[in-house]
């Protein structure tokens, strides 16, 4: 079976979908790859940052009804996967395109509300939005083209997740870093002025600044350490990986990011 390809016009441009020969979908929003599914297999993930997401925070689950937030939808792939894996969770996605909200829905098995309700909005305009304690989760994969946008790397704007976080909730966000980690570095170093415990996950050529990726960084109000299963985890994927301790992440930070003055 050869790859089929469908395109579609969304609010942000053209979002197209590949049928694989295997029959999985791959979305690609304007040219750039942005989701994978499996219909009927919500519990697989084959982008590997997903994978290190879902083995994370499988591996410190702490909460009987865990309420989620997901800042970026594309194919809700972990929205998908946590409705499935952890029974009675609610996963709530913000995603901006309204089009690309609405294909998600038609094309790749979404589960309704309350399991996922999808909300078409800006992500950090409903960040500042959320009221203080009302969610576990929280995570963040917005991308416009390779890079998130920017206004989503502050220390304000982490503050302000932070804040809509219960006391045991954690912040885990997909940062696409060049070689020399300059974003991952200003990440962190925004989230350790806000967090008291920081941490990452990702690939050792990436760790090491060899190439661009995806590096997953994590905060929270509690200390963060890798489980031996956790780790195990992490080193059996296709891509292994390794989880990087707050001393690792604090010796990598930088200068944070913050937001522009406000006019007058």
């Amino acid at each position: 079976m050869a790859r089929q390809s469908e395109t579609y016009e969304i609010d942000s441009g053209i979002a197209e979908v590949h049928t694989e020969p295997d029959g999985s979908l791959v979305l690609l929003v304007n040219g750039v790859p942005s989701s994978h599914i499996v219909p009927g297999e919500p519990e697989r993930l084959d982008f590997e940052y997903m994978r290190w997401i879902a083995d994370f925070l499988d591996d410190i689950r702490c909460w009987d009804k865990p309420r989620l937030t997901h800042l970026g939808g594309g194919a809700c792939t972990l929205a998908r996967y946590f409705a499935h894996q952890w029974r009675g969770s609610r996963n709530t996605v913000v995603e901006i395109d309204g089009e690309l909200a609405m294909l998600a829905r038609s094309l790749f098995d979404v589960p309704r509300a309350p399991a996922v309700k999808i909300r078409v909005g800006d992500a950090r305009e409903e960040t500042f939005g959320f009221k203080p304690g009302t969610r576990d989760v929280i995570i963040r994969d917005v991308f416009s083209v390779a890079t998130t946008p920017r206004d989503l790397t502050t220390v304000e704007f982490y503050a302000a997740a932070r804040a809509s976080l219960s006391e045991t909730g954690v912040y885990v966000a997909n940062c696409g870093s060049h070689a020399d980690l300059k974003e991952a570095r200003e990440e962190l170093a925004g989230m350790c002025e806000v967090w008291p415990h920081v941490a990452a996950i990702a690939d050792p050529p990436m760790l090491k600044g060899r190439r661009y990726g995806n590096i997953v960084l994590i905060g929270a109000n509690r200390p963060l350490e890798a489980s031996p299963q956790l780790t195990r985890a992490l080193l059996m994927g296709a891509v292994p990986a390794q989880f990087k301790d707050e001393s690792w992440a604090r010796q990598l930070a930088t200068t944070p990011r913050h937001d522009p003055p406000a006019d007058g």
